[in-house]
């Protein structure tokens, strides 16, 4: 088993140390949020489908999964530093993609290239951070991700109302912004000694152990509609604020996503110390009242409603994804956490990409408005199911007793 190593003569101070994987975290977030408000620029470019658009977008979660399931454990064997450097150079190779884009072909390879980086760096990061700090590196990791997100989408949609060359100025600052990581990273202390099984590690394990599956899979239909939620957010969200309130305002439909991001942060948060249980039952509870209300919004045309239902649904995102992490994770003994990780995290990207690609193919049919409510509706429908379950768990315990 690698050992950790706390300090280098030469390197950056421990705190430092967090204070710069926190950063790196963010940025890759950030750059994954970023084409989200640039999606309806490229459709009146490029003159592509909702379809295609939704596999621009979900293309990014299936690169991610590649890369959790085959590289999610390689730093344990080779080091934090050379993974993170390969992330870092992967995602500035989708950057100068996205840059040169001039189809929706490229569009996908980029998104495909940010996604298997963002998953390399995702498990790197997190990794490195639980080696710095223990105690906060859990909660860094659940909240820095979503604040990234939520930096992303602002700073993008701000660069497309207020910017020139929208389409490439974002792509420019990130660009530099992960070279000056890359610089960075010689500073960066190594945290664990190399160690054999390198090979061994890029074998996929998806397990879930037998003593967490009823919970694994009482709690995967919430699960599976926030993350849907989420999917649907950063890749139709700003196109269905446009069409909402007839207003060509960027801003707006960065905002939305933005707003998501930023009340999932809170929820997680102001939650961390609650049971598992009451976490999961208030952000579920949240989550339903959020996309009724953003429903109300979204039919009426009223933009506030709109916003409303999207901040407390945003508690909910975050709620309800600290629940279910809570509520599954401890039931795994140490030396199957890493499969039942991968193993919930393959059901969430899934629950990412492909509802949003459906809704794609939806909206050609049904249009935005239609396609909305009844993807709505069917999230409400999941979380209403694991809501009922969780109230009847402790009756049915009394009822034992």
């Amino acid at each position: 088993m690698a050992h950790t190593q706390s300090k280098s003569a030469s390197g950056f101070s421990a705190k430092a140390s967090a204070w710069l994987l926190t950063a790196l975290l963010m940025a890759f977030l950030a750059a994954a949020a970023a084409p989200t408000p640039l999606y309806a620029l490229y459709r009146e470019s490029w003159h592509f489908s909702p379809a295609l658009l939704t596999l621009a977008f979900s293309i990014y979660a299936g690169g991610l999964m590649l890369a959790l399931l085959v590289f999610g454990s390689l730093s344990d064997h080779l080091g934090r530093r050379p993974l993170i450097r390969a992330a870092l150079v992967l995602e500035l190779l989708a950057m100068a993609v996205f840059l040169y884009a001039n189809s929706v072909e490229l569009l996908i390879i980029a998104r495909l290239l940010q996604g298997f980086a963002t998953g390399i760096a995702t498990a790197v990061l997190g990794a490195a951070m639980l080696d710095i700090d223990r105690e906060r590196g859990p909660l860094i990791n659940s909240v820095a991700p979503m604040l990234g997100m939520a930096m992303g989408a602002l700073g993008s949609s701000a660069l497309v109302q207020f910017g020139e060359d929208p389409l490439h100025r974002v792509y420019v600052w990130l660009l530099a912004l992960f070279a000056l990581g890359i610089v960075l990273l010689r500073w960066l202390p190594e945290s664990v000694s190399r160690q054999p099984g390198a090979l061994a590690s890029l074998k996929p394990r998806i397990r879930i152990p037998p003593q967490a599956r009823r919970a694994f899979w009482s709690v995967a239909p919430l699960n599976a509609s926030l993350w849907a939620l989420g999917g649907f957010y950063l890749s139709l969200g700003p196109t269905l604020a446009r069409q909402v309130t007839g207003l060509q305002v960027p801003m707006i439909g960065g905002g939305l996503v933005s707003l998501l991001c930023l009340c999932g942060a809170l929820a997680i948060f102001a939650l961390r110390n609650q049971p598992a249980a009451t976490i999961l039952r208030r952000g579920g509870l949240a989550l339903i009242i959020g996309l009724l209300i953003t429903l109300l919004g979204v039919d009426s045309g009223n933009l506030w409603l709109f916003f409303l239902g999207t901040a407390v649904a945003g508690l909910g995102f975050g709620g309800a994804f600290l629940g279910a992490l809570r509520s599954v994770v401890p039931l795994a003994h140490a030396h199957e956490r890493g499969a039942l990780m991968a193993s919930f995290y393959v059901l969430s990207y899934l629950a990412f990409s492909v509802p949003a690609i459906l809704a794609g193919l939806a909206i050609q049919r049904y249009g935005l408005v239609a396609t909305t409510n009844g993807y709505a509706s069917l999230q409400i429908l999941a979380a209403s199911l694991v809501l009922l379950l969780s109230l009847r768990a402790p009756s049915a315990q009394k009822a034992q007793a």
